[in-house]
């Protein structure tokens, strides 16, 4: 075999690879894709019991109206439901903390009570305001099994505003905006609770 039909067979088996190395990425992309939109909404949705649903919620985003509130601003929404009805409003806010903007998952259940609420974007200060970032929240938690009536608009504000919540510590203003948002999100369900799952929020 001289040189240049080596150089010929040499070229026809690295195409060959090239073309089966980018066939397998473009076959495999599709369900590589879909295995990290998996793990994102797993990662997502862990505030959430997971017996409380069977559905996709990050896959069927709600058209929400009138979504600039006084201390906030939601940016999407998505319902969770189980048996085909509805468990679960998951609301994504974003609001001002000490050193920028904060974005919040919240979880809200059917009958307007918090099932949880997870810290998606922040830039506060680390070890202070920063720590809202932290997976699991001891300081978030603390808000589970709350709603707008309890503990009442009123109650919905730090110790030292008058209302119901400790603050982080060394972190007021972070604190603060955290529970504004999560009030805000809790006015939002009770005053859309038909558009959102259907039905009265207190059925």
């Amino acid at each position: 075999m001289n040189r240049a039909s080596s150089a010929v067979i040499v070229l026809l088996l690295t195409g060959l690879g090239l073309g089966a190395t980018y066939l397998l990425q473009r076959t495999g992309m599709p369900h590589i894709a879909a295995q990290q939109r998996l793990i994102d909404s797993r990662n997502l949705l862990d505030l959430l019991p997971p017996d409380s649903y069977d559905n996709q919620p990050l896959e069927q985003p709600l058209s929400l109206v009138k979504t600039g509130l006084p201390d906030s601003v939601l940016l999407g929404g998505y319902r969770v439901t189980k048996a085909g009805q509805p468990s679960a409003i998951l609301l994504r806010s974003q609001t001002l903390g000490y050193a920028g903007s904060i974005e919040l998952l919240i979880a809200i259940g059917a009958n307007g009570q918090l099932l949880g609420v997870k810290t998606l974007n922040q830039s506060e200060t680390p070890g202070l305001g920063g720590r809202i970032a932290d997976w699991p929240n001891a300081w978030l938690q603390v808000f589970a099994g709350k709603s707008r009536a309890e503990p009442g608009d009123a109650g919905w504000a730090l110790k030292k505003d008058q209302g119901t919540f400790d603050q982080i510590a060394g972190a007021t203003i972070t604190s603060r905006a955290a529970i504004n948002a999560i009030h805000d999100a809790l006015r939002y369900f009770d005053e859309h609770s038909q558009q959102l799952i259907g039905s009265s929020a207190h059925e």
